[in-house]
């Protein structure tokens, strides 16, 4: 698959804007003229771009009725040349925006700052998007985030002033959730020394290869990829994007911290929540093993925990966006009424 829109109403739109400080892609199919919106939450690397296919055929699906937008990683895009990664790079650093804590606050301060008051959400995960996602509804059990309007400071889980609104969750979807144990995964044990310990060693050539024309930077991603037979051409330019500049290097700094902090699963959130949760567990994730399904559905059984029954990979964007945006539509119909 290719990704080529059909109908105009396909045709993205991509924004760069600041979020915290730190510069991030959102990439919008459809505006807010609804009470409904569909927002991706990214795996790492976060790049919108990837997701391109899987917004376009779920925003079809949905009879371009409901908006689906995905908000990039803080500092996981390329940004046009009149854009710095950072508009204060000791502030960024204060606020440690590029790390794991800080793209969790970094989404909640997106949701306050560009969505309407009283919209009704499904947020999609994927990755460590998923554990992002179960972070944000702890902090923010109802999504209650406020707006100061003079009347006084706004608290958190408290309704202290009259510009305060609700984005309620009507669903939360999360493929291929990373949401426990990382470090201790088939993958979390290669990764891991790479990531934690042997980060800096590959600045050097990530750095350069940043250096080389675009044109040759896509033809290395074709090659590297080209193993994959029903690639889809749309996830090359991202990928491309993302060996520019500090892209890959923010990644895997947030990578580093992913297998730090990403130990033991938050039960009570989810138990919390469990009505509005669906889980999609690979069959063969090397970050996400079976065991942890089977423990999910014996810890949690009278959750939606469902098994890939179709041999979609990790990242499914590569290949699958078509079919995984498929399933999730089934999945979220009848919240929406469709």
């Amino acid at each position: 698959m290719d990704g080529t829109p059909t109908d105009p109403r396909d045709d993205p739109h991509s924004e760069f804007l600041y979020c915290c400080g730190a510069a991030t892609e959102l990439l919008t199919f459809g505006s807010l003229g609804q009470k409904v919106l569909l927002l991706l939450i990214p795996g790492n690397p976060g790049v919108v771009g990837f997701y391109r296919t899987f917004m376009q055929t779920l925003h079809s699906l949905l009879g371009y009725r409901y908006p689906v937008w995905a908000v990039s990683h803080a500092g996981h895009c390329d940004p046009p040349a009149s854009m710095d990664m950072v508009e204060d790079s000791s502030s960024a650093a204060d606020k440690d925006v590029f790390g794991l804590n800080g793209q969790i606050e970094h989404k909640l301060a997106f949701l306050r700052e560009r969505v309407p008051r009283e919209t009704s959400l499904v947020l999609v995960g994927h990755s460590i998007g998923c554990y992002i996602i179960l972070e944000m509804m702890k902090r923010d059990p109802e999504l209650k985030v406020g707006h100061h309007g003079g009347f006084g400071p706004v608290r958190r889980g408290f309704l202290c002033d009259f510009s305060v609104f609700v984005l309620q969750v009507l669903k939360a979807v999360m493929l291929f959730p990373t949401i426990e144990r990382m470090a201790q995964t088939a993958q979390g044990k290669v990764m891991t020394p790479v990531l934690c310990h042997m980060r800096y060693v590959a600045y050097l050539p990530l750095f350069l290869l940043s250096l080389l024309p675009d044109a040759f930077k896509a033809g290395l991603v074709r090659l590297v990829l080209g193993r994959i037979r029903s690639l889809d051409h749309s996830v090359v330019q991202p990928a491309v994007g993302l060996l520019s500049g500090d892209c890959a290097a923010n990644a895997m700094y947030m990578g580093g911290q992913e297998m730090r902090k990403v130990l033991e699963r938050d039960n009570k959130t989810i138990k919390e929540h469990l009505n509005k949760l669906i889980f999609y567990y690979g069959a063969t994730d090397h970050w996400c093993p079976v065991e942890y399904y089977h423990d999910m559905k014996r810890d949690f059984p009278h959750g939606d925990f469902r098994l890939c029954e179709n041999g979609f990979r990790h990242a499914f964007v590569l290949d699958a966006g078509w079919e995984v945006a498929q399933m999730v539509f089934e999945w979220i119909r009848g919240d929406l009424r469709t």
